[in-house]
């Protein structure tokens, strides 16, 4: 029996070593290790033999099942590695990492700020959250005003709130710098908004503020001319609309000619035809601010403007859904 036995591993090894696929070796399992197999055969018969032989064949028929069970195991493990050989061209250049790039906003909040850097503003910055008496109080919004309804704000505990504009920074400022003053101050701002597609609850804007004896309305128009000029292009003009803002007298709206149509087209879907798109508010800071940050304002006078990230980028590049921005969708990203 032990003849028998040696013949069937040699058998086994050879028969495993040269099978070609998977297929093929679960066929050579079940012939070499399956119930009906020789093997078991062998094992059923050593009840017949003396008992001084049944030990040592016991022990050969089982480490022939071992010896058995381990080719068919390594033989697996190489046919694996072959078919994976096999799918790989080695001459092939390797998959390359894909580039981290900048978002679309803080691309153009650096390139405003390049473009205001260039016209003497500073930056600054303030927090987030915010407390009511630098995100209203300061800038003339008094309790009764609509923007402080509950509906409008996220307000937190012990008085503070997420700041709903980024005008709160010009207090901060103000009320640590003495004049003359020159700052431009992006940041996310926050308001209770149903999101859609041209709403969100968390945006950008940019603040700019410049404070100093005679500055006049017409200081705050060539500022925004000029910045509007460098931003979609030589031939943009600006319109002044009047408007209401608390922290700003008077106070205005200001528009972009469309530079899509140049217009007004009747086809244009930016401007919708009016050959103008509403980009902001801005405005003559209120006497009532400069009171708040202990500012003269029988000898200072300023302005304010703001402007929302989002907006500009939907105008520039013709996005015509705001929760793009913040969708996380590289593919959105990689346009740009």
């Amino acid at each position: 029996m032990l003849d028998e036995v040696n013949r069937l591993i040699e058998a086994a090894g050879a028969d495993i070593g040269s099978a070609a696929d998977s297929r093929q070796l679960e066929e050579l399992r079940v012939r070499y290790l399956g119930r009906k197999s020789q093997l078991r055969a062998l094992m059923s018969r050593i009840g017949t033999l003396p008992p001084e032989e049944r030990p040592a064949a016991g022990a050969a028929t089982g480490k022939a099942q071992q010896v058995i069970q381990t080719a068919l195991e390594e033989r697996q493990a190489a046919l694996e590695q072959e078919s994976e050989s096999r799918g790989m061209d080695v001459t092939l250049p390797g998959r390359r990492r894909g580039c981290g790039k900048r978002h679309l906003l803080t691309s153009l909040s650096w390139e405003l700020v390049d473009i205001f850097r260039g016209m003497g503003f500073d930056v600054a910055s303030g927090p987030e959250v915010e407390d009511e008496y630098h995100n209203f109080d300061a800038l003339n919004t008094p309790p009764d005003h609509p923007a402080r309804d509950l509906q409008d704000t996220f307000y937190l505990r012990d008085g503070m709130l997420l700041r709903t504009q980024t005008s709160t920074v010009q207090i901060r400022v103000m009320a640590h710098t003495a004049p003359p003053v020159r700052v431009v101050a992006p940041g996310r701002c926050y308001r209770k908004e149903s999101v859609d597609a041209t709403h969100h609850f968390a945006f950008h804007q940019l603040e700019g503020l410049y404070v100093d004896r005679g500055v006049s309305l017409a200081d705050l128009k060539g500022t925004i001319q000029m910045m509007g000029r460098q931003l979609l292009g030589e031939q943009t003009r600006v319109r002044f609309r009047p408007h209401f803002f608390p922290f700003t007298e008077p106070s205005v709206e200001y528009d972009f000619s469309c530079s899509l149509c140049q217009g007004p087209d009747p086809s244009c879907r930016v401007c919708k035809g009016t050959g103008w798109i509403e980009v902001a508010g801005a405005g003559m800071v209120d006497p009532a601010v400069f009171e708040a940050v202990g500012y003269d304002p029988e000898v200072y006078t300023g302005f304010a403007f703001g402007m929302g990230l989002e907006r500009v980028a939907m105008i520039r590049y013709g996005i015509d859904d705001i929760r793009l921005f913040l969708d996380n969708d590289l593919r959105f990203n990689r346009q740009f």
